[in-house]
């Protein structure tokens, strides 16, 4: 993935207890090899607690960025990871729904996975795309207006969905080549 360059830009990861580890990991990582920078979002004050599956506690993480501190115009992309308690908790969270549908009215570069495209379901931002997500997601997104497929990585007007951390090789690069031609 360093063939992608997205120095000068910085991309929000809008996260809160219980993400799935890898999945906050390894974009982050991706981000910054990229030349990017990349900033923790979250409602929590200060750090948060991730997850290895939805049972287990994994590390836990410093915030950048309290959610109501900062706005989609901080920022030039966003990334949505999963983890069932992390997607579920964000998508009841007002200012968690302002701050990605400010990154959808904008038409900046989204990336979910797994779970994160839940809250893209409370916002207006799956109407006419074409997405994947982890499979218990599928009736959701459909009924928010998207086209569910199962494929690794899926790639629609600037939204880049993946299923699980299996496909994060995938995940990581088309979101990098997306934010790369923005």
């Amino acid at each position: 993935m360093a063939d992608q360059t997205i120095a000068g830009k910085t991309i929000a990861l809008l996260v809160t207890d219980g993400v799935e580890q890898p999945e906050l990991t390894e974009p982050l990582a991706a981000i910054q090899d990229a030349g990017g920078a990349a900033k923790v979002v979250s409602p929590n004050e200060s750090s948060l607690q991730a997850m290895t599956g939805d049972w287990d506690h994994a590390d836990h993480f410093d915030v950048d960025h309290q959610l109501g501190s900062v706005s989609s115009e901080d920022f030039d992309a966003l990334v949505l990871p999963g983890g069932t308690i992390n997607a579920d908790t964000l998508r009841v969270d007002e200012k968690a729904r302002e701050f990605v549908k400010g990154f959808v009215d904008a038409g900046k570069p989204i990336a979910a996975i797994c779970h994160g495209p839940w809250i893209l379901t409370e916002v207006g931002g799956v109407e006419g795309q074409r997405v994947t997500s982890y499979p218990s997601l599928k009736t959701d997104l459909v009924n928010a207006g998207a086209e569910w497929v199962d494929e690794s990585a899926v790639v629609s007007n600037g939204l880049i969905t993946s299923r699980t951390p299996d496909d994060l090789e995938d995940f990581n690069r088309s979101f990098l080549q997306v934010v790369a031609q923005a």
